[in-house]
């Protein structure tokens, strides 16, 4: 079974959302969720909403097809974010100038599987 929450439009921008992610891919949702309660980046909270959304949805999933359901067989098999749209702010310089101020987006997605049916994928590290 699989469970996949996004979030999108996230006032974060990609690179710090991505360290946040790497903390947690490929552990147990429950671990996740208490690496992200504790993790000191601003990023976590928004995170951490975003794996207990996607641990409802395989809840939820898990009663409309009938399986039995476990919350720590619940495994991230994926988690990626992307960037989204960038909202561009200007602000007062000196001699009259301008100085653009980049406001940047993430779309952040999170796949839950259960440990059975996790994909067996080869490292990407070992592919170098």
């Amino acid at each position: 079974m699989e469970a996949k929450a996004k979030a999108r439009y996230l006032r974060v921008t990609p690179r710090k959302a991505r360290r946040v992610i790497d903390l947690i891919r490929g552990q147990q949702a429950t671990e996740a969720l208490a690496v992200l309660k504790f993790a000191e980046q601003s990023a976590s909270d928004p995170i951490y909403k975003l794996v207990a959304s996607g641990v409802a949805n395989a809840r939820v999933r898990a009663d409309e097809e009938g399986v039995a359901f476990d919350e720590n067989e619940l495994v991230i098999s994926e988690a990626f974010v992307d960037e989204g749209p960038t909202m561009k702010r200007f602000r007062p310089r000196a001699q009259g100038r301008a100085f653009r101020i980049d406001k940047r987006t993430s779309h952040v997605t999170v796949v839950l599987a259960s440990g059975d049916d996790l994909p067996q994928r080869k490292s990407r590290k070992g592919n170098r």
